[in-house]
């Protein structure tokens, strides 16, 4: 088994699905060899938190005829779940009672029907809170490139496992770069799709007013696309949902080249200097688009709260997270007959939900009425001649583990620092838009950092279109991490 588990280690999910359908291996094989090197590379990363090794084995050969049927998988621990999976959310306090799903979602299933086999769930930060995996609940998750530093967040158990080689592709959730981010800090693909392009039914209809939306992170393009063939849509009862692709997202890595015109904004609309480092690999991939045929500006947008008298839009964007912690204690608080109290969660997370208490029904619908109207006026934007825009992912390069407290004497610094990493990322929830982030650069210590494209809503089909044009020309896939296999060495 050794040898299969080498062998599969770095194929795609696509290339994993096809040895099953030629019938060169069994999904009981595959799911057998990520097990195996889940077992010898999970120590050292803290990735994986809850196994089903055993069960997933056991019942991988049954697994349903989809296009990736016998590809071993792993849920998030937050957001889509199946049926009697533990879900802890990073919380203590769900640990402590072992709560688990009470149903299949419906992105849940609709993995599951895609023939994906759930060996396990990973690491996030309570509540996913935060862009780095590092709760208490579990402790930190290392980043497969140096695993001094984060794998970001707070999909980061997700993103370590599949940029270490264990699975090809793992479910993530984004309300404020939580794909994008650990995409980023470990050099993977990362789709945030359009608000309400899939479902999060039914335990939600559009969580914090249509901030978070859930995918996966992976190491290709052509994964992100298939995946989201196969899984996008509405499901019962959605209060909305994203307009339907003209034809599979998978026709769109063929597509016919055409020139776009592309605005690169290497700075964020905060009062913020990015990393240099950043704003080199933004600037480097406007290269590349232009080498590929893409006309590249730096016309971009007013920055939105510039002359126009609206409020802060960072500021409005946390109204809405803190309400949306509040929101979330109330809930586990009827599902589990328990009040949560100050001891049962992290400091920053209890104090998020306390703020939340005191913003008011009329400035809630006062932000996302502003977050509306930004969307709008970045709408106008691509509709007055340009198709995409360009940004770096992260306004810095990976931090460190421990970079982002939740205790001590002001546990609300780690969100401030939480805001300076995500400057990039958190307004393209708040407008709706769809946004993927890109493994084309590394840093001068090592370590990888992504480029940013986001299209008008609904245009994921513009965005893998040029993904595909970018991984064809720069590819990435020979460009793996070491770092856990060399600990494990020592």
């Amino acid at each position: 088994m050794a040898g299969i588990a080498d062998e599969t280690r770095w194929l795609d999910a696509t290339a994993q699905a096809a040895l099953v359908e030629s019938g060169e291996l069994r999904p009981s094989e595959l799911v057998a060899a990520a097990v195996e090197r889940a077992t010898k590379l999970n120590p050292a990363l803290n990735a994986i938190i809850h196994e089903f090794y055993a069960e997933a084995i056991e019942g991988a050969d049954d697994a349903p005829a989809g296009p990736f049927r016998g590809v071993p998988f792993l849920f998030k621990d937050l957001g889509a779940a199946l049926a009697g999976q533990p879900m802890f959310m990073g919380m203590q306090f769900l640990k402590d009672l072992d709560f688990r799903s009470p149903v299949d979602t419906y992105l849940g299933s609709r993995f599951r029907d895609a023939g994906l086999v759930t060996i396990g769930k990973t690491n996030t930060p309570e509540l996913g809170i935060l862009p780095t995996t590092e709760p208490l609940a579990y402790g930190a998750t290392a980043n497969p490139w140096n695993l001094d530093h984060t794998p970001g967040g707070s999909s980061g158990g997700s993103a370590a496992a599949v940029a270490a080689g264990i699975v090809p592709v793992a479910h993530a959730n984004d309300g404020g770069g939580s794909i994008r981010i650990p995409a980023s800090c470990c050099g993977l693909v990362g789709l945030k799709p359009s608000r309400a392009r899939t479902s999060q039914g039914p335990l939600a209809g559009d969580t914090m007013s249509g901030l978070v939306e859930e995918l996966v992170v992976a190491r290709s393009v052509r994964d992100v696309a298939g995946i989201l063939d196969a899984v996008h849509g509405m499901g019962p009862g959605d209060p909305y949902t994203a307009p339907p692709p003209s034809r599979p997202y998978m026709d769109e890595l063929t597509a016919d080249h055409e020139g776009l015109r592309i605005g690169l904004a290497s700075t964020p609309y905060i009062d913020l200097e990015p990393d240099p480092e950043v704003q080199v690999a933004a600037r480097a991939a406007a290269r590349m688009l232009t080498d590929l045929g893409h006309e590249v500006d730096e016309q971009t947008p007013e920055a939105p709260a510039a002359s126009s008298g609206l409020p802060d839009p960072a500021q409005t964007f946390m109204a809405r997270w803190y309400v949306g912690q509040t929101l979330t204690f109330q809930q586990l608080e009827m599902v589990t007959g328990r009040s949560i109290g100050a001891d049962d969660v992290e400091p920053l997370t209890w104090e998020m939900a306390q703020r939340g208490k005191a913003v008011t029904g009329s400035e809630y619908l006062g932000a996302v009425t502003l977050h509306q109207a930004i969307g709008r006026m970045l709408g106008d934007w691509f509709d007055s001649g340009h198709d995409l825009m360009l940004t770096p992912t992260l306004a810095e390069t990976p931090p460190r583990l421990g970079d982002f407290p939740t205790t001590g004497a002001d546990p609300f610094e780690a969100m401030r620092r939480a805001q300076s990493m995500g400057a990039f990322t958190a307004l393209i929830n708040s407008t709706g838009n769809p946004a993927i982030s890109l493994p084309l650069h590394m840093s001068d210590s090592g370590l990888p950092v992504g480029v940013q494209l986001i299209a008008p809503y609904g245009r994921e089909d513009l965005l893998l279109r040029v993904a595909a044009q970018l991984e064809a020309a720069h590819p990435w896939s020979e460009r793996r991490p070491d770092a856990v296999d060399a600990e494990r060495q020592d």
